[in-house]
Order: C-alpha cells, then sequence, then structure tokens
C-alpha cells in the first residue's frame, strides 16, 4: 500500500511536466499565425507571406509525421520526448535571434525557427497522450488525465493570441521585439521540463509489436476509400481549425477594431472550442461521430457564409481588451462577421475525434500506420491558411474564407457519405485470411 503511495506521489512532477508539455503545443503552435501581422508590419509583406511562418510550422508535420513514428519505434517515448522539448527549445531560441538578426535576413531566420518548432510539435504530439496515460495509470484515471491536458491545450491556444494582441496593440509597427516575453515563457517551460524529465524515472507506454513493416501497414491502410477520403478530411480539418481565427486576426488588425482586440477576439474562438470539446465529451458515448462531425459540419458551413455575405457595417458588442488610450477591458464594436468566425470553434472543437474514429474503423491491424498519416496531414493548418492569405491579398479577406465553406462542405459530404466503409477482401488481421472488412465496422447510429 505504501508502494503504491509512494508511485504516485513520485509521479505527481512527471505529471505536472506532460500537462505543461501538452499546454506548449498550443502555446508554440498558436504562436505562428498572430506572428503573420507582425511579419507584415515588420518586413512590409502581404498577407500570404506574412502567413509562411504558420506554413513552415506546419509543413514540418508533413516532413516528420512518418519519421517521427519511427524514432518513437526505435528510441522509445521517454528519448522521443527528451529529443522533441531540446527541439522546440531550439526552434524558439532561433525564432528569438531573428529578432535580433539584421533586417534582410531576419525575416528567413525566423522562417527557420518556425520550421523547427514544428518538428517538436510534431513529435510531442506523438508521445504526450500515451506517456500521460501511463503515468495515469491507464484505464479511466489515464483518460482524465488526458482531458485535463487538453484542457490545458486550449486555455494555452486561448492565451497565445490575446497575449500577442496586448504586446503588439500598442505598436505603431510591430516588432519581432514586441513578442519576447512569450518565446521567453516557451524557452523556460521547455528548458525546465526537459531537465526534470532528465532526472525523473518515466514509465515506457506498452507499444504494440506489428509483424508486418509499417510501409506495407500503410500501403494496406490506403486501400481503405473511406480511410483515404478521412485522411483528406483531417488535412482539410486543420486547415480549417487554424485558418478560421488565424486570418480573422488580420482582418480585424486592419479595421478600426485594432490588433489588440483582434488578438482577444481570436482568443475567444480558442475558448470556445475548449467548451465544445468538454460539450462533446459528455455526449460522446450518445451521439454517433457520424451525426456529431455532420451536425458540426453543416453548423459551420452556415456561420461562414453568414460571414461572408453580411455586411461588415454591421456591429455586434462584444467583451474584449482593447488599446485604445491604454490597456483596458470593456465592450467593444466588432463587425458581425466575425462573432460568426468565433462561432465556428464550437463546431471544430469535436472535429478531430469523429473524423479520427469514422476514418479508422474497420483498420484492424493498420490503426497504428493509419494514425502516423494523420500526423503527416496536419500540415493542412499551414497550407490552407497560406491559400486564404493569397485569396486575401488579391480579392478580399472575407472572399478568402470560401476556402473555409469549401472545406466544411467536404467535412460535411464525408460524414454523410465518403465515411462509409465500401472495402472488402483486405484481411485487417494477422491471420492470413481475407475478410470483408466492411461487415467487421461497427454500427454506426443514424
Amino acid at each position: 500500500m505504501n508502494t503504491t503511495t509512494d508511485q504516485n506521489k513520485n509521479r505527481i512532477v512527471p505529471i505536472i511536466m506532460m500537462i505543461a508539455l501538452f499546454g506548449m503545443i498550443s502555446f508554440v503552435t498558436n504562436l505562428a499565425a498572430p506572428m503573420g501581422q507582425v511579419l507584415k508590419e515588420q518586413f512590409g509583406v502581404s498577407n500570404s507571406l506574412g502567413l509562411l511562418g504558420n506554413l513552415a510550422n506546419f509543413i514540418a508535420y508533413a516532413v516528420m509525421g512518418i519519421p517521427g513514428g519511427m524514432l518513437l519505434q526505435r528510441v522509445g517515448y521517454k528519448k522521443t520526448a527528451l529529443i522533441a522539448i531540446a527541439v522546440g527549445f531550439i526552434g524558439v531560441l532561433v525564432q528569438f535571434l531573428s529578432g535580433h538578426s539584421p533586417q534582410e535576413s531576419a525575416f528567413v531566420i525566423y522562417l527557420l525557427g518556425a520550421f523547427i518548432a514544428g518538428f517538436s510539435m510534431c513529435l510531442l504530439n506523438t508521445v504526450v497522450n500515451p506517456m500521460l496515460n501511463t503515468l495515469g495509470g491507464g484505464g479511466n484515471k489515464g483518460n482524465q488525465l488526458i482531458q485535463v491536458g487538453g484542457s490545458f491545450n486550449s486555455v494555452m491556444a486561448t492565451f497565445t493570441p490575446a497575449f500577442v494582441g496586448i504586446l503588439i496593440g500598442e505598436a505603431a509597427k510591430a516588432n519581432i521585439k514586441d513578442v519576447f516575453p512569450v518565446m521567453y515563457i516557451a524557452m523556460a517551460v521547455f528548458a525546465v521540463v526537459f531537465f526534470v524529465m532528465m532526472a525523473v524515472r518515466i514509465p515506457e507506454p506498452h507499444a504494440t509489436k506489428t509483424k508486418e513493416p509499417m510501409g506495407k501497414l500503410m500501403s494496406g491502410a490506403l486501400k481503405f476509400r473511406h480511410f483515404v477520403l478521412g485522411a483528406i478530411a483531417i488535412f482539410v480539418y486543420v486547415g480549417v481549425e487554424v485558418g478560421t481565427p488565424g486570418v480573422m486576426i488580420l482582418w480585424l488588425s486592419d479595421t478600426p477594431v485594432g490588433k489588440t482586440t483582434a488578438g482577444f477576439v481570436a482568443g475567444i474562438y480558442w475558448l470556445f472550442m475548449l467548451a465544445g470539446r468538454l460539450i462533446g465529451a459528455s455526449l460522446g458515448s450518445k451521439i454517433s461521430s457520424k451525426a456529431m462531425l455532420s451536425t458540426a459540419s453543416l453548423v459551420g458551413l452556415l456561420l461562414i457564409l453568414a460571414a461572408i455575405f453580411s455586411p461588415t457595417t454591421i456591429e455586434v458588442t462584444f467583451p474584449a481588451f482593447t488599446s485604445e488610450g491604454g490597456l483596458s477591458f470593456g465592450l467593444v464594436q466588432i463587425p458581425i462577421n466575425a462573432m460568426f468566425m468565433v462561432l465556428v470553434g464550437f463546431c471544430t472543437s469535436i472535429m478531430w475525434g469523429s473524423i479520427f474514429n469514422l476514418a479508422v474503423e474497420g483498420l484492424g491491424k493498420f490503426t497504428p500506420a493509419a494514425t502516423g498519416i494523420f500526423m503527416t496531414l496536419v500540415c493542412g493548418g499551414g497550407i490552407l491558411p497560406w491559400i486564404q492569405g493569397g485569396i486575401a491579398d488579391s480579392v478580399s479577406y472575407l472572399a478568402s474564407y470560401w476556402v473555409i465553406a469549401i472545406g466544411l462542405a467536404y467535412l460535411l459530404f464525408y460524414a454523410l457519405v465518403g465515411s462509409k466503409n465500401v472495402t472488402t477482401g483486405v484481411s485487417v488481421t494477422d491471420e492470413e485470411v481475407p475478410v470483408d472488412t466492411a461487415s467487421l465496422s461497427a454500427p454506426v447510429e443514424e
């Protein structure tokens, strides 16, 4: 009994460190989009070029998604986590150094730092869930810790754009140096977590060994139509999730609303995602993934269409920070279009889990390989907002949200039609006898 108590006490510090890493994933990732406004002002670049930092951060997933899984298999969870933390520190450090670099080279150095940080976020996304689950002892308690970590992740996602907005709000021309406090926090957390994890013993999560090479499993997963369409849905979903608030910051910053309020409004989008996840978790056992995804996609699509077609002259009252006459909190006027965009956060909050559940249904032994492919396609979070930025430059900010509308329409199609498992004749077990995998799928409630 005492031994169990001692083990639980010994795991408190590593649990806190892992929850901190949950927060750092969104803290560092969500720095990239609001930094687009900083890059625009410091270097006089367009919206699409301003979003290159966000693109660099997410393209790292395309490069590291599959190799990251191989690294995990080779060195284990703890060493992979330590490598990810060290790489994250270096990535943020390079971004920090870009603020001290000559103007002609600072832009490229910042992009390099964002790319390196993206490697870290990809690796951390691979290890934090199973490690925190293991530290919690698995089962309900492990899942409970993951929910705590996920909630802290959403809190930090809310904090980052709001904090950046406050830091750059009063600057006539924003500069990378204005955002140094965010980078100090990131580097400090990475450093503390690295040395603590070096010093403590953390049990390795159980990793299922497969009899077939990963390459063969990946090619097997790609034989399933509903998985291929689901992988595209993940690409689209992350782009929708990131692009909706990311481009909104750029738009509102170029209006009388101002940069401080723009950052805070974007932060509320992520706060609504937290609320949506909590609601979704409570309803998850009662509503099918198909019903959740189709409803969220349809409502999100209607909200985005409302944002595109509503006159920007119609304004609503919104509680937010403002930098007019000094930093203060109160009621401000924002275009109703922005309110519709913020409400999309409720819709995107439950999409990842729903898409994942639908896409891996009936995959059996191919599921781990499918997860690796999913991680690679998170790069959509950089590509779609970048396309939005280009449309915003050539047409208008609101016109760029047709990218989001098309993405949500595809997610609605996937929920209603594309998610059906129609593949037959592929073995999903270690046995060599082919089976009808469509019949193995758990029934989905209509």
